[in-house]
């Protein structure tokens, strides 16, 4: 299993539509960052934001998660409370072959102002848009900027299939169209 460069990447996205929209280039100009880079794609977050809210005062369960817990909103800047986060969604739709794995990881602007983007895994034959958790670590508001860059996406490629693929397993995130909240089967 090996990393792969932007070339491999942006066959992968014409030859299986692995992303899209796909940006063939590394924009930058005025804004931050998106599209292709050397070993990876950043992706942008959506103008659609949950934000947390302790107004109700619940206990975070992920098992039994309050959607009360959220205030929707759209916008193109999202302001994060201090100490507290919002979940977004990538504008990029992916599908992910059966040999491929990638890791997402928060753009290093953010992370310089304290601003953690967490995001899981795309596994194999995992399809959807990209639910991101982003974390103002700081005791300020914290600024988001829609339709910009917010995480990059690293694609890494097996020798051969995987046994079983997210598909097979069928699971609980495939196909995700919005902003999905935690769910346990």
């Amino acid at each position: 299993m090996g990393i792969k460069n932007d070339r491999w990447i942006a066959q992968m996205a014409k030859k299986h539509s692995m992303i899209k929209p796909f940006c063939n280039k590394l924009v930058s100009k005025g804004k931050i960052s998106y599209g292709l880079s050397s070993y990876g794609y950043d992706i942008r977050v959506d103008s659609h934001f949950k934000v947390f809210t302790n107004i109700n005062n619940t206990v975070v369960d992920p098992k039994k998660f309050d959607s009360k817990s959220f205030q929707d909103f759209q916008s193109d800047i999202c302001i994060i409370p201090p100490n507290s986060f919002a979940l977004a969604r990538s504008v990029e739709y992916f599908k992910i072959p059966r040999t491929v794995l990638t890791i997402c990881i928060g753009k290093s602007t953010y992370a310089r102002c304290g601003i953690i983007v967490n995001v899981t895994p795309f596994e194999p034959e995992w399809e959807g848009y990209v639910t991101l958790e982003i974390s103002n670590t700081t005791p300020l508001p914290a600024k988001i900027y829609a339709e910009e860059g917010l995480a990059q996406v690293i694609f890494f490629e097996a020798d051969e299939p995987c046994k079983i693929s997210y598909r097979d397993r069928k699971g609980k995130y495939q196909k995700q169209k919005g902003i999905v909240l935690p769910k346990v089967k």
